[in-house]
């Protein structure tokens, strides 16, 4: 007999998101702990990657105390090493390669314009929001193409569309993540690889504690998350279903689907109006930066 997910692919490729044998990033907290638990609800095995790995540790025991499979991997996913090995660890655990990959690892910046950010922060930003998915596609995708079969979800942002003032490193990198994963859609078309951008707004999730976010800004995108945002498990629900569709873009709130029609359809205008919102929002001193955890 076939095991369930070699009868799902052999049908068509419907449903990569159940009976997955699935990588997950930054999987220690926010929506990355949401599509672990979820995939595992699927009846998936995870293995679930952090460079905190006593957060993903705590995601293992979430998964088996409701009976599912999981193990947890320290990846620090601005390492292209620490991606190789964590590729690596998943052929071993699940005796051949993945059939779903989520470079969901990232963290928040915000505050400062464009020559007030530092390189620093810039290179630290970059190197995990963009580089760390570089790596996980560029490290997975073979062995999903020889394996002819399988999905990869890139969490972007629909900062990555949105181009916010004060939010330029953070925005540049999801924009980024966007468009490798238009590219990719197309390398992948119709060999049994799926490819899903992820693009929400506001989700409730620690990455604004754990990023370098400026203090006013913090407050601010603090209070968008507890009246606006979503739950990282709704979102991980939705974007499973929809990548399960075949679907290349998930834009989950109805805040960034506005937003997303109004740049495309009025850019100029788009663009006017956030330069008045931005010099009439209160500019704070920047906060301290905090050290490096993970987010999304």
């Amino acid at each position: 007999m076939w095991p369930i997910d070699e009868v799902v692919f052999a049908l068509g490729g419907k449903r990569r998101s159940h009976h997955a044998r699935a990588v997950v990033t930054g999987a220690g907290s926010g929506i990355g702990r949401a599509f672990a638990l979820e995939l595992a609800a699927r009846g998936g095995e995870v293995v679930c990657a952090d460079i905190d790995k006593d957060r993903a540790d705590e995601t293992v025991r979430l998964i088996e105390r409701h009976g599912g499979t999981a193990h947890a991997f320290f990846c620090d996913v601005s390492r292209r090493e620490d991606v190789a090995s964590l590729a690596a660890y998943a052929e071993s655990v699940f005796r051949g390669a993945p059939t779903l990959v989520i470079n969901n690892a990232g963290v928040g910046i915000g505050g400062k314009p464009v020559g007030d950010i530092g390189f620093g922060d810039w290179e630290w930003a970059l190197g995990i929001n963009l580089w760390g998915v570089v790596y996980g596609c560029e490290t997975f995708a073979p062995l999903l193409r020889a394996a002819e079969r399988g999905g990869i979800i890139n969490v972007a942002s629909a900062a990555g569309f949105a181009a916010a003032p004060g939010m330029a490193a953070y925005n540049v990198s999801k924009a980024a993540v966007v468009s490798l994963s238009e590219t990719m859609a197309a390398e992948l078309a119709g060999s049994g690889v799926a490819v899903t951008a992820l693009c929400p707004t506001f989700v409730k999730t620690n990455v604004v504690a754990d990023g370098r976010i400026t203090s006013g800004s913090s407050r601010l995108a603090d209070g968008l998350m507890r009246w606006t945002g979503f739950s990282a498990e709704r979102v991980a629900r939705t974007t499973l279903d929809a990548h399960d569709r075949g679907v290349l873009y998930v834009v989950p709130q109805l805040d960034a689907r506005v937003v997303w029609h109004l740049k495309r359809h009025f850019p100029a205008l788009y663009t006017q109006a956030l330069g008045v919102l931005n010099r009439a929002l209160p500019q704070a001193e920047p906060a301290p930066s905090t050290t490096l955890k993970t987010g999304v």
